[in-house]
């Protein structure tokens, strides 16, 4: 019991260190750059309240924990922005060794459950993966058009990027969600 304990809370403290990586995205009032930690958070909570609107039905559960444990990776490798300029395949390397790692702090039977989900989630091929993955897309989005942009105009952004990189992976899962933004969308683009 006491290794156990150990363990898990080795985790723990070690996914604190997830508070510490900036993301490119700022807060809805602009005021500063989120953090990983938040943005997990915040995601979960998106799913929670917009799980209605999932292509397809989905475990909210298994859908809330994917959230929480996707971005714990960046622990290790960092934010790396879907408009950024990095090797994605070069990243999913850095990512898996980190999944290694910080996973590998908990006891066998979690480190297997959250792996498990974290790697569903990377696979995006389940309804609730596949949901998640349309989530974690669309809180940037409107965290940009709530900041007049935000980190589109950091990233000079196109409307034919956005659609590709991000508008593909929430239609997938959420597409009454990229409806209902892209008139907003739209507008942002046709003037600026």
């Amino acid at each position: 019991m006491t290794d156990t304990l150990s363990q898990q809370i080795a985790f723990l403290n070690e996914a604190d260190k997830l508070k510490s990586v900036l993301r490119g995205t700022t807060l809805c009032d602009g005021s500063r750059r989120e953090n990983s930690g938040e943005h997990s958070w915040h995601i979960a909570l998106y799913a929670m309240v917009l799980a209605e609107h999932a292509t397809r039905p989905v475990n909210i559960d298994r859908v809330i924990k994917m959230l929480l444990l996707h971005d714990l990776v960046e622990i290790d490798a960092g934010d790396n922005p879907i408009h950024g300029d990095h090797d994605p395949a070069k990243m999913a390397v850095i990512e898996q060794a980190a999944a290694d790692r910080i996973f590998g702090l908990l006891p066998l039977r979690q480190n297997q459950q959250f792996r498990s989900l974290w790697e569903e989630f990377e696979a995006a091929e389940t309804d609730d993966a596949i949901f998640a993955k349309s989530i974690d897309r669309v809180q940037p989005v409107i965290a940009n058009l709530e900041t007049g942009g935000g980190s589109w105009t950091e990233y000079k952004v196109s409307a034919e990027q956005l659609e590709t990189r991000v508008g593909v992976k929430v239609r997938r899962g959420a597409p009454a969600i990229w409806a209902h933004l892209k008139t907003r969308i739209d507008t942002w683009f046709a003037t600026h």
